[in-house]
């Protein structure tokens, strides 16, 4: 066994240094390798696979048949070899044959070996090989043992590259020439067009092996000083708006800059005989790797901003400090990346630059925060874009249809340049609407609100005239935060928006996390969950952390201190669930007045249905609320037995499908006479058609994304309420194949603007 990862390493990487320094043949300096690698680990096996003509073939081996050696050969994704090759990824097992991808190669005479560890060879971020090691007896390799191979795979990667023995990883990339139509994940709506522009060559490391440690050292250190000048700098230069969320973000994003876990790797890695290059990049593999492990969403974005600052500290480090936005953007521009962080985006001029298409992303990622504030669209999880397109090609964006079009022809770009000036004309004109009222032709009155989660999106209540927030979601707050955000932090932030808010209500929905907003710091058993939509979330793990729940509720309590304090439980599946959610503010409010803390001139209690059992209790419920929030989000995923977030029923289940209709209608006819308010809170009521519907529905209030008041305010103020309500009665008595199109048909005979 190993004294330590570093002295290992070191040891084989000076063997290295000698075989690569030596005047052996290709061949040789491999068959060399495998047996200092195997009698360093005291291994019985070590293997060499290589990337030749799409195949991963033996190239090298010590204690395998060498006539297998230029014979076995398995494809990406065949058999283990296949699988690190495929996902990029280590594998270490104690048994090897117990593993589903397990493929047994007979001339390899591998079966009396038990245990197998083995890491990808990387090259331009594509596997191009894989060494493995290999044990008779049954055991997990130690984690130095690990970090070693993966620290000779880095060497291995210079070696057999400059051998020409691999497929050019550059090569084969796919870049057509004609038009081609990608889709992807919308992060922030949108439409830009402009020219593709690559956020950052990728950093060629020529040099793994180091000559003099210390001084390789240095130059880290000098990196480091560097990069966190650069932050510092960005940091105090952010010049759009004050007190919002981004600010958070790059507090949290320099926290990572300084920390002293991440540079102590890289100086363990420069330890082990790498040079400062290699050592950033081996670091940074480990990262991208452990990424792909992780499920939990809100980890894997700090993994992406330690992924953004070992971009930056590795262009410092070589020298290659030109991203897109030093060398400035010459054009409208169309910024393609990987990933990005919040510090390399806030780089560019935003007088130029367009949209961010991403190959990865998530809607809680930092960038997508900091994209929004500046009021750039984002399409992310855009597979392959970065190979399929060249710098300097026209690319057309369109978020909200979540497709990117690559090389468009005359008439296409002509078409979408037209569909942009018209995006203008009619976003003055709703501007232009902003103090109108939003009510129909013969005089109904409509109530329109936006959803909000952030400090800056309170702006929009003065944009979009809009007269109130109607779901406030706090968990974004916690979403955005390395830490739990303490009751003092979480009362100034409400105090700023109900500020903001002015005279407007503003309704606060408690925490909703869980599901597909995991916090990585309150560990609970929500992340085994096989169908997490379906689990732990929402109120009932607010319930079940009652510390999270009081801490919330005093914080709401005090910011409203002297105003009236609407708060939203989520996801209530029965009454009692909403009566133990008040008793835990009515016992905040009780505590907080024999402290003679000024409390809020009112409170407001409502709830939001999303679960379909909760309509069948309403006559139990409605006497305890003032307001009742139909989520039509959830609701219709739990209607349809449909994960939203399957891109495969995405678009299976209409809001406009007969049963949802009919769902909402019984609801809101089980409401009469208990002088409850009732809102739609969910995207279905952005969406000028379903609105339409919603209203026929007897549905007068209406919460929804700042983007959408003015198109559904125009829709409202078109619009007959006597005749929508007639046209949604006949319709669900006796519904249509397809209700959609009949419904349409209908308004558009009436002049009513629905699109």
């Amino acid at each position: 066994m190993m004294e330590s990862a570093t002295r290992s390493a070191r040891n084989i990487l000076t063997g290295l240094h000698e075989v690569m320094a030596s005047k052996n043949h290709a061949q040789g300096k491999l068959n060399h390798v495998v047996n200092i690698i195997g009698e360093a680990l005291t291994s019985e096996v070590c293997s060499i696979y290589l990337l030749r003509d799409g195949a991963l073939e033996l190239f090298a081996t010590r204690g395998l048949n060498e006539a297998a050696v230029h014979v076995t050969r398995l494809g990406l994704g065949e058999g283990l070899v296949g699988t690190i090759a495929e996902n990029v990824e280590t594998l270490n097992l104690d048994e090897a044959a117990a593993h589903p991808n397990f493929r047994y190669v007979p001339e390899t005479g591998e079966e009396r070996f038990h245990s197998f560890a083995g890491v990808p060879i990387v090259r331009s971020e594509r596997a191009v090989g894989v060494l493995a090691v290999q044990h008779v007896e049954p055991r997990k390799y130690e984690e130095v043992e690990i970090e070693a191979l993966q620290t000779v795979a880095m060497v291995l990667s210079e070696l057999i590259a400059n051998a020409d023995l691999i497929d050019d990883p550059e090569v084969g990339s796919g870049i057509e020439t004609g038009t081609i139509v990608l889709t992807g994940l919308p992060l922030v709506k949108g439409a830009a067009a402009g020219v593709a522009i690559f956020h950052q060559p990728n950093v060629r490391i020529e040099h793994t092996v180091a000559e003099d440690i210390e001084a390789e050292r240095q130059r880290v250190y000098s990196a480091f000083d560097k990069m966190r000048e650069q932050i510092d700098r960005m940091a105090s230069q952010i010049d759009f708006g004050t007190g919002g969320e981004h600010e958070e973000v790059i507090a949290t994003y320099k926290m990572f800059a300084y920390d002293e876990g991440w540079s102590r790797r890289i100086n363990e890695a420069i330890d082990s005989g790498l040079t400062a290059e290699a050592a950033i990049e081996r670091v940074q593999q480990r990262t991208r790797m452990r990424m792909r492990q992780i499920d939990d969403p809100l980890l894997a974005d700090r993994m992406h901003d330690l992924e953004d600052l070992s971009n930056r500290l590795l262009r410092i480090v070589s020298g290659q400090m030109s991203t897109a936005a030093q060398l400035g953007l010459k054009k409208d521009s169309i910024l393609i990346a990987r990933n990005l962080g919040p510090a390399e985006l806030l780089e560019y001029d935003k007088r130029r630059l367009r949209g961010v298409i991403l190959e990865e992303g998530s809607l809680t990622a930092h960038v997508v925060i900091v994209a929004r504030a500046m009021g750039i669209p984002v399409l992310g999880r855009v597979r392959g874009i970065r190979h399929k397109v060249r710098d300097g090609e026209m690319i057309l964006l369109n978020a909200d249809e979540k497709s990117v079009i690559v090389r468009p022809s005359a008439s296409t770009e002509e078409s979408f340049q037209h569909q942009l000036v018209d995006r203008q004309k009619k976003k003055a004109r709703y501007a232009a609407m902003r103090d109108d009222p939003a009510v129909t032709k013969d005089g109904l009155p409509i109530t329109l609100m936006i959803n909000a989660g952030l400090r800056d999106d309170m702006s929009a209540l003065a944009t979009t005239g809009a007269e109130g927030v109607g779901l406030f979601r706090t968990e974004f707050q916690f979403l955005i935060s390395a830490t739990l955000p303490q009751r003092e932090r979480q009362q100034r932030f409400y105090r700023d928006v109900l500020d903001a808010a002015g005279d407007k209500p503003v309704i606060f929905r408690t925490l909703d996390i869980g599901g597909d907003k995991a916090l990585p710091y309150l560990k609970d058993e929500t992340s085994e969950e096989e169908n997490p939509a379906l689990g732990w979330r929402a109120l009932r793990l607010s319930l079940d952390h009652a510390g999270l729940m009081k801490t919330q509720a005093r914080a709401l309590i005090e910011a409203s201190a002297g105003r009236t304090l609407n708060v939203m439980f989520p996801m209530v599946s029965e009454p009692w669930e909403f009566d133990a959610a008040k008793a835990i503010f009515e016992g905040q409010i009780e505590f907080l007045g024999k402290l003679k803390k000024q409390l809020p001139s009112k409170v407001r209690y409502g709830a939001m249905l999303e679960v379909p059992a909760l309509a069948e209790t309403l006559d139990v419920l409605l006497p305890k609320i003032q307001f009742l929030s139909i989520g039509t989000n959830d609701l219709t995923q739990f209607l349809f037995a449909a994960d939203r977030a399957d891109p495969r029923l995405a678009e299976r289940y209409d809001w406009l499908s007969p049963a949802i209709l009919r769902f909402i209608k019984r609801v809101v006819d089980a409401t009469e006479g208990y002088g409850v308010d009732v809102a739609v809170c969910g995207e279905m009521g952005g969406r000028s058609l379903e609105a339409l519907a919603l209203i026929g529905l007897g549905i007068r209030r209406l919460s929804i994304t700042p983007a959408a008041v003015g198109p559904v305010k125009a829709m409202i103020r078109s619009a007959e309420h006597a005749g929508i309500q007639a046209k949604m009665t006949e319709l669900l008595a006796s519904p249509p194949q397809n209700l959609r199109s009949a419904l349409s048909v209908w308004a558009t005979a009436q002049g009513i603007e629905t699109g």
